[in-house]
């Protein structure tokens, strides 16, 4: 198993490697005995301790038998495998296809009731327009060689916008300034939705930020997050997806909102943004 460039991921094998050494510790074992006792080369309980290699399940119930404690196991186990869902590649999230992939996120939308969405480079697919969303995931399907199911997935994404309509949510949108000015479509596509953007934001429960490129930073730009409620955060890196839902994580996220929404315009100087954009499209 690789290491994830997330240091969620990490964290996550590193904390099952300090209990896995923590049990054969308290087993009075040490890593020579315990990788004779199992038949493994002499250098895998150093590699198992330190995370540099992913324990498989039966690893981690020889473990725990042979240091006396095996009704641990499961736990552990258990423990692995929420370390391993932390973090997807995008090739293994995309192998059913981008409309599998959209339509699986939706009951995430439909039991969350507050939701706030950062983006750096696109924007955000509750506020895309039909084309500027056939052009993103088209783009993803192209760079990934996935299956041709462009229509359904762009579908798919439409119909989750409908939340944006239904009674007890919330939404706070911020984007960057660049955002506006992407390239990522022609210019008629982006024009359509720089015009949105223009509109969305009269709904009753959505709120739209840009931070402006000249802006006094309290900090940097940062990955693309949502964040559902205050239970879950999904961010979008390169090489993978990454779900974080440990308290103290989700937690750190939403400060970084809040510091990323206390340098954002919102109303009469946003639209102001967005029309310059949409001016100097020409």
């Amino acid at each position: 198993m690789s290491t994830s460039p997330s240091s969620s991921v990490q964290q996550a094998r590193q904390a099952l490697a300090d209990r896995l050494r923590e049990i054969r510790m308290a087993a009075s074992l040490t890593g020579t005995q315990l990788a004779a006792a199992a038949g493994w080369d002499r250098s895998k309980v150093s590699k198992l301790e330190h995370a540099v290699t992913s324990p498989s399940a039966d690893d981690i119930r020889a473990w725990c038998r042979l240091c006396g404690v095996p009704d641990r196991a499961d736990d552990l186990v258990a423990a692995r495998h929420e370390a391993d869902s932390l973090y997807l590649e995008w090739r293994r999230l995309h192998r059913s296809g981008l409309r599998r992939q959209q339509e699986s996120r939706l009951p995430l939308y439909e039991r969350t009731h507050g939701f706030r969405s950062y983006s750096s480079w696109l924007v955000p697919g509750l506020l895309q327009t039909r084309a500027y969303a056939a052009c993103v995931l088209e783009s993803i399907m192209r760079r990934d060689k996935l299956p041709d199911d462009l229509e359904a997935a762009v579908a798919a994404r439409m119909e989750r916008q409908r939340v944006l309509y239904e009674s007890g949510r919330r939404f706070a949108f911020l984007v960057e300034e660049s955002v506006l000015r992407s390239t990522v479509t022609d210019a008629e596509t982006m024009a359509g939705q720089l015009d949105h953007l223009l509109v969305v934001p009269s709904l009753p429960a959505v709120s739209l930020g840009v931070i402006p490129a000249g802006v006094g930073r309290a900090r940097w730009p940062v990955e693309g997050f949502w964040v559902f409620d205050d239970v879950q955060v999904n961010v979008e890196l390169v090489s993978g997806y990454l779900t974080i839902r440990r308290p103290a994580e989700v937690a750190e996220y939403g400060r970084a909102f809040s510091d990323l929404a206390g340098m954002a315009v919102y109303g009469r100087d946003a639209r102001a943004l967005i029309a310059a954009a949409i001016e100097a499209l020409g």
